[in-house]
């Protein structure tokens, strides 16, 4: 019906002498001004020599009846509003309650193959609360290219060797720790990256030792290492699973590092030696230069990084990988895709990045280095205590379960509701309230919609729409959800479902409130109807967040 309406109004355009049309349809957030509305009238006014109000006029005036279409009027300056008959709304909910899981997915991604590489912790440093940024964003943009039917490969890279790990093997090597902790490895890098600051004989040690465990020359370094890194890796696991991330892939820079120093030496038309080093001459393309091999013959994170797409290109056929990454390392990926580009011309239009901003609380900035971060199991478990406090009279069977999800639902929703890119202050009040824009607020109104169905069955009530009621303005927010997430899958945007849930929590505890739904009327099928349609759309659209949906709060 939507193609027909923009077929329509594009006819009527080129009728009164527009060229090169694109029509564009959005819901108004005025539900007064309709289902759809668009503003092609005032876009192409100047085009076709008239105002954009007679030009809006003109266009309805050519459309006549459109099958589904209500009514179409001219509204402002020149918006052309449309909405639609009862009838099709109440069908396309009817569809989207027998779909289940289904419902508000697309074809868009059909045929498609992705990778989302995210998260990316280095073993022998910290899980911290900056990397549930790129989790979170990283897991959500996986599934919603999930829901438009694409086939997508989840992707962690890990950087287990670098000076980062020298550091922090120097310190427990000079404290004599042979079977360290993760307290251990929390407290070493702090200490090792002030002293590789400070200490200029600890700084040539360090990077002789960073040499020494790239080659894996010395039996004791090898063993620490080995425990070291299967200890992260291991701590790791357990905050993925919390988290509710599944991996398909796991690459380390260990791995990485030598694939691509391989790619590098091969193209010395690329990369060109400069003071013992081998560079990348990204001014050359207006970027900027970067080392990718480093005086001692190492390879720098950007020659890892083009390791890591040959390791991906082998791992898995795709169409495109996307990394999730950090703002500040925008112009690092420009370069670095660049140099891929040129070396790997085979993936060229099969790289891309999107940046997420950082998670920080009011006291400011976080350091790993500086030993002054809030790890992120810490946080779960926190906003964990805090939400298991005040869940104690909750319906559910595990109140610390419940606790879990809805802490993971808080934090998540914290980080999701705001564009990629920008910075999250976490409020740990905000984030658990029941009211506003949070994420416990979004699960208390899924189980609001599970604990009447379970009551409607219990007393043999079936749910069935009457296609001859009018709608409501939840009804007709309900029927947006498709557009909703076929506009977020666009743009890759989780943000936007974040948006429209809360906007739907809140015209459905509205409703809610004023009416009573098994009152043993004529209607209470169709209202236990409207409310498994609810129930299924705040469902999955929590499910396109990474955030759980307790069916019992």
């Amino acid at each position: 019906m939507l193609e027909e309406m923009r077929h329509a109004v594009r006819e009527a355009l080129e009728s009164a002498g527009v060229s090169d049309i694109e029509v564009v349809f959005e819901h108004p957030a005025d539900m007064v001004n309709g289902d759809y509305a668009t503003g092609a009238a005032m876009r192409y006014a100047k085009q076709a020599g008239r105002s954009p109000r007679e030009l809006a006029d003109t266009i309805v005036a050519k459309l006549g009846d459109v099958r589904g279409v209500a009514k179409i009027e001219v509204a402002g300056p020149g918006f052309i509003n449309v909405s639609l008959k009862p009838s099709v709304i109440w069908s396309a909910l009817d569809a989207g309650r027998a779909s289940g899981d289904e419902w508000g997915g697309t074809t868009s991604g059909k045929g498609r193959k992705i990778m989302v590489e995210y998260t990316d912790p280095n073993p022998f440093k910290e899980f911290h609360i900056g990397h549930l940024v790129p989790n979170a964003l990283g897991e959500s943009v996986a599934r919603l290219l999930q829901f438009s039917g694409a086939e997508v490969k989840r992707a962690n890279w890990q950087g287990d060797v670098g000076v980062h790990v020298a550091k922090s093997l120097f310190v427990l090597l000079e404290k004599n720790i042979t079977n360290p902790t993760i307290a251990d490895l929390a407290a070493a890098y702090p200490e090792g990256s002030r002293r590789y600051d400070e200490d200029p004989a600890a700084k040539a040690a360090i990077d002789v030792l960073n040499k020494t465990i790239y080659e894996r020359s010395d039996v004791r370094v090898n063993d620490l290492y080995d425990k070291g890194r299967a200890l992260s890796l291991e701590h790791f696991e357990t905050i993925y699973k919390i988290l509710g991330t599944k991996f398909d892939f796991y690459f380390f820079e260990s791995v990485g590092g030598p694939r691509g120093i391989e790619v590098v030496r091969a193209h010395p038309d690329i990369f060109v030696e400069s003071d013992g080093a081998v560079i990348f001459e990204g001014e050359k393309y207006g970027l900027h230069t970067r080392v990718f091999i480093n005086r001692l013959g190492l390879p720098t994170y950007e020659a890892k990084e083009i390791g890591l797409a040959v390791l991906k290109r082998e791992a898995y056929d795709f169409d495109l990988t996307i990394t999730i990454t950090g703002n500040e390392q925008k112009e690092y990926f420009r370069v670095v895709m660049k140099a891929m580009e040129l070396a790997l011309p085979e993936l060229r239009g099969k790289l891309a990045f999107k940046t997420n901003g950082m998670l920080r609380f009011a006291e400011g900035k976080m350091s790993s280095r500086a030993g002054n971060i809030i790890r992120g199991d810490d946080l779960i478990a926190n906003v964990a205590s805090a939400a298991k406090e005040r869940s104690s009279e909750s319906r559910a069977e595990n109140h610390e379960a419940l606790a879990q999800k809805v802490a993971v639902g808080a934090i998540k929703f914290q980080i999701l509701k705001g564009a990629s890119g920008k910075d999250i202050i976490f409020d740990k009040e905000r984030a658990l309230s029941l009211e506003g824009d949070s994420g416990p607020y979004l699960q208390y109104a899924y189980a609001r919609t599970c604990a009447i169905i379970e009551k409607a069955k219990a007393s043999g009530v079936s749910a069935s729409f009457d296609a001859a009621q009018e709608t409501s303005e939840l009804v007709r927010h309900v029927y947006r959800f498709p557009d909703i997430v076929a506009y977020a899958q666009e743009k890759l945007e989780p943000h936007l479902v974040a948006t429209y849930l809360i906007e739907l929590a809140s015209y459905f505890n509205s409703w809610y409130a004023h009416e009573h739904i098994l009152d043993g009327g004529a209607l209470q099928s169709h209202k236990v109807a409207i409310v498994e349609i609810v129930g299924k759309t705040l469902k999955n659209g929590l499910w396109l967040l990474g955030i759980p949906a307790p069916e019992k709060m």
